[in-house]
């Protein structure tokens, strides 16, 4: 499952509490909304939620030590002049937003 998302799983020694940070990093990215406030019908609707997480946390996502770009690099908006509108592009079942300007009509 997690290959076909383009993850290489680490494999971690058993019984080695020391490295429960590298599971605990992933935990830790996944925002607490996806599962508290969405309620998971069974493992396909999960790894749907899942797969729309990290291709917003790869592609939308501003990381600081990145310079304000994403994981796989984005190109800038032009902007589109001072009579654009601003709309919200919903990611993640509208827990997350991406903005961008559209001209007016």
């Amino acid at each position: 499952m997690i290959p076909s998302m383009g993850i290489e799983p680490l494999r971690t020694a058993f019984r080695c509490p020391w490295q429960n940070g590298t599971a605990e990093r992933f935990v830790a990215t996944v925002p607490p909304e996806l599962l508290d406030h969405v309620i998971v019908l069974n493992q396909r609707h999960l790894w749907h939620l899942l797969s729309e997480f990290v291709d917003y946390y790869q592609v939308d996502r501003a990381h600081l030590a990145l310079g304000k770009d994403s994981s796989v690099g984005r190109l800038v908006e032009p902007h589109p002049g001072v009579t654009a509108t601003v709309i919200a592009l919903l990611r993640v079942g509208g827990l997350s937003r991406r903005y961008a300007g559209r001209r007016a009509a």
